[in-house]
């Protein structure tokens, strides 16, 4: 009888001391809260720097990705005395008037293929700087750049 009164007095306090059901929402409470989230005010940093994965507006070199590839081509100028294949990765900011900044080197291949490439990005001209909600902002951008000196 002891474990029975026992088991009956913890259902008890587990009842007592439980949660409360909470309000439930309702469509008309959904429907609120949506109005308000459409009527706030989106603020934009204005110095934020922009992935290109959720850009409505993506920025590009004047006349595209073949053009870039023919930019670098004709300026890159590869290492002398040496035989290297392979990718220079780069990181830049495409600023909202579309000229290159900070300009980093994640991946060098040696023999100086990095600080040329910065070089050649140096020179580059202005780019489409990409957009969000109709405003040009910065973007962060990265590009490989392909060397091969035994082609030349």
């Amino acid at each position: 009888m002891k474990k029975f009164l026992i088991l009956i007095l913890i259902c008890l306090a587990q009842n007592v001391f439980s949660q409360s059901k909470k309000e439930q929402k309702t469509p008309d409470n959904l429907r609120d809260n949506l109005e308000n989230y459409k009527s706030e005010e989106v603020i934009i940093d204005e110095n934020q720097i922009y992935n290109t994965a959720g850009l409505e507006i993506l920025p590009f070199f004047p006349g595209g990705k073949d053009a870039f590839d023919r930019f670098i081509k004709e300026n890159y100028k590869n290492p002398e005395n040496s035989k290297i294949k392979g990718k220079v990765y780069l990181n830049f900011i495409i600023e909202k008037d579309g000229s290159l900044s900070d300009i980093k080197v994640l991946r060098d291949i040696g023999f100086d293929t990095g600080a040329e490439a910065i070089r050649v990005l140096k020179m580059s001209p202005k780019w489409s700087p990409g957009k969000q909600y109709n405003k040009a902002v910065r973007v962060l951008f990265s590009a490989p750049i392909y060397v091969n000196s035994s082609t030349k």
